[in-house]
């Protein structure tokens, strides 16, 4: 059963990553404030265990690419 969870988790996760970079692409800035407010989110803490600003700033670095 954990392990539903764990894909779970990931599936929210690489949700949140495509919705950036398709905002990103579109110049949606409402969408991207969003996935970053999820990402400094108390529930993407627990979903993940990962560095929030690290992660954020993984997704910038590669908008800028």
């Amino acid at each position: 059963m954990e392990e539903a969870y764990e894909k779970l988790a990931a599936a929210i996760i690489l949700q949140a990553v495509n919705d950036y970079r398709r905002a990103v692409k579109t110049k949606d800035g409402s969408v991207k404030r969003q996935v970053v407010t999820f990402i400094r989110s108390k529930w993407f803490r627990i979903l993940t265990g990962i560095n929030p600003a690290k992660f954020e700033q993984k997704l910038k670095e590669e908008a800028l690419s």
